[in-house]
């Protein structure tokens, strides 16, 4: 089953039905972790594993994944213009937030996460897999990407102070305050930490329940409105390189139906590194 609630019903499917799915031809799990080797300890029967370092990202341009490449990558994995894709991963769906983001940039619309993701699929002990899938080469297209869901630094910089714009710093609080720049162990940093002025601390985590799956609409909108995040506002979310605030874009966007929802993933690697721009500390 779906799982209903939220704006969007089909944009979470529960264990339940992804159990009914397993086998289903119409239908493609894929996993997007952030540890790059979990796919390879087990995964969902039949799934298969993204690599959000090598095949998610343009590592040169520092990019999303260009519309070509992203093409390859669907055709390799079996999928059809008509494939359900379902993504999820670890950390509470963290990189598989960001797939999902990505395939609505180029006007994917069958697609879902899996609500819980790998952990609690992992907790309660659900089939695992493995093996990996082998599956016959498509011709699969995709349209050029629309930037409608995606902020970039011109769209932040000349409206701070804008009361029609409403930031969402996902981020921890030790990087919202500059005490730290980047979470330990991570590449990806910028010169300076801070906040950009006038952003709200939220962080993504405060969005899923502890066994990892998402909270209720009723409490989801708590949440947001609560710091003035409102449906009214042009939002946009950002963390340090998108993937977190990929995560609370899904959440606004897809469970909550906000309708101006963007996610800046140039993110705090491209501000806090900017000659010249503002900062909050």
């Amino acid at each position: 089953m779906t799982v209903a609630g939220y704006a969007t019903d089909s944009a979470l499917v529960s264990s339940e039905w992804a159990q009914e799915h397993l086998e289903d031809p119409k239908v493609r799990f894929v996993e997007v972790d952030v540890d790059t080797a979990a796919y390879d300890q087990s995964h969902i029967p039949g799934a298969v594993g993204w690599n959000w370092t090598s095949q998610l990202s343009d590592g040169i341009r520092r990019d999303i994944v260009s519309r070509d490449d992203l093409e390859k990558l669907l055709r390799a994995s079996g999928i059809e213009k008509d494939t359900h894709i379902v993504l999820y991963g670890d950390n509470n769906n963290w990189f598989a937030a960001w797939a999902y983001w990505q395939l609505k940039l180029h006007g994917w619309d069958k697609l879902s996460i899996l609500n819980g993701g790998r952990k609690y699929w992992l907790d309660q002990g659900l089939p695992l897999s493995t093996d990996t899938p082998a599956h016959d080469q498509t011709d699969v297209k995709v349209s050029e990407p629309s930037w409608d869901l995606r902020a970039f630094r011109d769209d932040v910089l000349p409206k701070l102070g804008d009361q029609k714009l409403a930031l969402v710093d996902v981020r921890s609080p030790a990087e919202f305050s500059g005490e730290v720049i980047a979470p330990p162990g991570m590449t990806e940093t910028a010169q300076r930490g801070g906040h950009i002025p006038g952003a709200k601390s939220i962080p993504w985590a405060q969005a899923v329940s502890e066994d990892g799956t998402f909270k209720s609409a009723d409490e989801l909108k708590q949440l947001y409105e609560s710091k003035g995040i409102t449906p009214d506002k042009d939002v946009i979310a950002y963390c340090r390189i998108g993937e977190r605030s990929s995560h609370s874009w899904f959440v606004l966007k897809e469970l909550l139906g906000y309708p101006k929802v963007k996610n800046y993933d140039g993110s705090w690697t491209e501000w806090g590194s900017m000659v010249n721009v503002p900062i909050e500390r």
